[in-house]
Parts: structure tokens; sequence; C-alpha cells
């Protein structure tokens, strides 16, 4: 429930209060006083969440209507005393109107929002830099993305070509201060070869679009629900948007600078996939909450803009996930190489002679030209009753892991070692 503060000239108080009575207003008051522009009338009305727009727009009539609305949720506990229980665990969601002039608010201060993408620019470069996984969960916490990727949903939703603009804008302007920190900290310190934490940043799943699919779901929940009823922090919830965003840009700038061109393409195709992604999904959901092109003091939305932008997003996905989906390995990389690790596992377990320890499997950075190096170390231990010797089972595993790699199509260059351990013998 919303508390609403509204002003109207001297005599139309009582028709303020008979339309709040109409939405279900609790705890309606109504005051005389003196305002700016002479006597006023000034009443307080609780409304229900959902018809604070309904509201507005039935009010929009009266001459020199002026609304306070204060967006933390009230308690108006009314009579019976022992109906209060009852009264307060009614949570409703935000309004539409409300949600969309929040959004509003966070398009402005500049100077933060930049100083906010070039801290985490400086973060998210050591934490690549070093290997350390704790500065890039720092980097994702202070990241400015969130906000614009949001924006954006709400402009989609809304149809608000301005705001479109506006979010595009600060979306990649976010990004661009980030990359071009990342990218001027590699040269000053002259990096010259990728981190271990760079190369798995750039190594992506098939199923990658899951994440800023998700992202945008969980970021309109958070906006529509009320404070008291979200469950889950903004902070973290923008730290999920955040996640798929912060580091990619840090690769990207670092990739650029060391002349890693691979690499700073897979960046940028994430940066392209999270945006599209969580506009999709976030979108939808504002949509199916309520927010639609034309509301209660807004009058700028076009259908037009909501569905073209909308089909763009979707055509923008699609034509990702074919570029993702028809070059193997280069954006599937994490699925390949758990698939090849499947693979030997089988491999092995046919040969008869030994039992799989271990495999580690991964795809390399290395810039041998014309090859996707997919490097693996497999641990074996001999079966019982084996008479064969290590270098003989080492040379036929080998072998017939390599074969079986090919045979699959993984579009790689296998390079495996094996190594046959021997169980420690009883004496």
């Amino acid at each position: 429930m919303r508390q609403l503060l509204i002003q109207v000239p001297r005599g139309c108080g009582k028709q303020v209060l008979e339309t709040a009575k109409a939405f279900d207003g609790a705890n309606l008051a109504l005051f005389e006083a003196t305002g700016s522009d002479g006597a006023i009338d000034l009443a307080i009305a609780h409304i229900s969440n959902s018809k604070v727009e309904g509201l507005l727009g039935e009010l929009e009539s009266l001459p020199q209507l002026r609304v306070t609305l204060i967006p933390q949720g009230v308690m108006a506990l009314q009579p019976p005393p022992e109906e209060a229980p009852q009264q307060v665990t009614s949570v409703e969601l935000r309004s539409p109107i409300e949600i969309f002039l929040a959004g509003l608010q966070s398009v402005g201060s500049w100077k933060g929002f930049l100083g906010y993408a070039a801290a985490a620019g400086v973060v998210v470069w050591i934490g690549l830099y070093t290997n350390t996984n704790y500065l890039l969960v720092a980097a994702m916490l202070i990241a400015p993305f969130a906000g614009p990727a949001m924006n954006l949903a709400i402009a989609t939703a809304r149809g608000d070509i301005t705001l479109l603009k506006r979010s595009i804008i600060r979306y990649f302007s976010a990004l661009g201060v980030t990359i071009l920190v990342t990218l001027a900290l590699s040269l000053i310190l002259r990096q010259e070869i990728p981190t271990t934490q760079m190369v798995q940043t750039s190594e992506l799943s098939s199923v990658a679009v899951l994440l800023p699919l998700a992202a945008g779901a969980a970021g309109a929940l958070n906006l529509v629900q009320s404070q008291r009823s979200s469950l889950v922090s903004g902070a973290a919830v923008g730290m999920l948007v955040a996640a798929s965003l912060a580091p990619p840009a840090g690769l990207v700038g670092m990739a650029v600078a060391i002349g890693r061109w691979d690499m700073a393409i897979s960046g940028f195709f994430v940066l392209l996939l999270q945006l599209v992604g969580i506009n999709l999904t976030a979108t939808l959901l504002f949509r199916v909450f309520g927010l639609s092109t034309q509301g209660s003091r807004y009058r700028r939305g076009k259908q037009w803009v909501f569905a073209a932008t909308l089909a763009v997003t979707v055509v923008a996905l699609v034509v990702l996930l074919t570029w993702q989906l028809s070059n193997p390995p280069n954006f599937q990389r994490s699925t390949r190489a758990q698939r090849a690790t499947a693979e030997i596992q089988q491999v092995v377990e046919a040969s008869g002679t030994t039992q799989l320890v271990e495999a580690n499997i991964r795809f390399t950075r290395s810039e041998v030209q014309g090859q996707n190096t997919l490097l693996g170390v497999v641990y074996v231990q001999r079966q019982p009753g084996v008479t064969a010797s290590r270098e003989e089972i080492r040379n036929t595993l080998t072998r017939q892991i390599q074969t079986r790699l090919l045979e699959q199509d993984f579009n790689v260059t296998p390079l495996i070692d094996v190594n046959v351990l021997e169980a420690p013998t009883k004496t």
C-alpha cells in the first residue's frame, strides 16, 4: 500500500476523497492548507499498489493537480483492532507508474555512474590479471550495468523511445569506460600473455544464453515487487546482472591490449548476448505485470516502438545463437570440454585394461595456426591381471582417445597425455 499526498485547489478536496473511496482508499484525510498558489485542499490517501495508477488517471481532470507519491510501503491499520494481522499481510506488487518513474530517476548522475564503471574496470582487471576470483565478485557488486539494462527493458515495455535511447547510451558508455580502463592498465603494465582467468572467462558454454534470460527475469521480479515482499535484495539481483557483464567487459579490454582478437570477440559476443537476453525476459515480465505503452501521467509510449524493439531483440538473440552454434568450438569450448571428458571415460572403460582415475580436459588459447587445441591429462589405473606394460597401455589409450575425439567431429586437435598409475602392492 502506498501513501499519496494530493494537492488540489480549494473546494476540490471532497472530489478527491470520493474518488479515493471508489478505489478502496484507506485512512483518508482532508485538510485546508495554503500552497504556493494560494488556498488549497490537501488530501492524504493510502491506496493499494495495483490501484495507484488508476486513481491518478481518474484525478487527471482536476485543475492544478499535484501528487506526492511516497515509494515506501505503509501499513494502514483500520478498525477493528483484531484484524490488524490480516491488514498488514496483504503485500502487493508495485504499480506500473512507480516502476517507470523509478527507472527515470536512475537515468541521471553521470559522474557517479561512470565513476563506478571505472572502479569496476580497475577491480575486474586486478581479478583477471592475478587470477583472483573474489575480486571478480567485488567488481560485479560495484559495476553499474544492471540499471541501464533494466531501464532498457522498461523502455521497451513502455514503448518509450526517449528512455530507450538514453538506456542504450548509458549501457554502452559504462561498458566502454570499463573496457578502456582495463585496456589502459594492460598497456601501462605491459601485459603480454593472457592469464588463466582470462582464458576461463573466454570459454563459453552452449547454454550461456540461460544466464541473461534468468538475470532479466530476476531483475524484473525485483523491480515489480514491494520492498517487504521481495525475498532477494536489489544488490543481489544487480550482482546477478553484472556477473554476466563485468568479467567479459574486462576481458575485451585486456585481450585488445595484448592483441588476442579471438578472446576479444568472445567477450564482445557475451556482452551482446547479455543485453538482448536480459531485455527479452525482463520486457515480457514487465508487460505481464502491467507496464503498457499508455498510462496515468504517461503519454509518450508508442505501441509500434514496443513491437519493433521486441522484434529486434528476438531477431538479435536468434542471430547470436545461430552464430554461436554454427561456429564450434569457438563459442562452445566449455561444453565441448565436458563432452570430450565423457568420451574419454567411455574409451577407458571399453579398453578393459584400466580404470579412469581423473581426466583434466580443457581448451588452450595457444597461437598455433589452424588448430583448436584441446589439452588433456588423463590418469588411469591398471586393472588387476593386466600384464601389458605401462608404455603399451599408454600408447594404446592415447591413440584410441584421439581417434574417438576426431571421429566425433569435435573440430579440435586433441593433445592427450595418458598417465598409467599403479596401486601399491602389499608386502
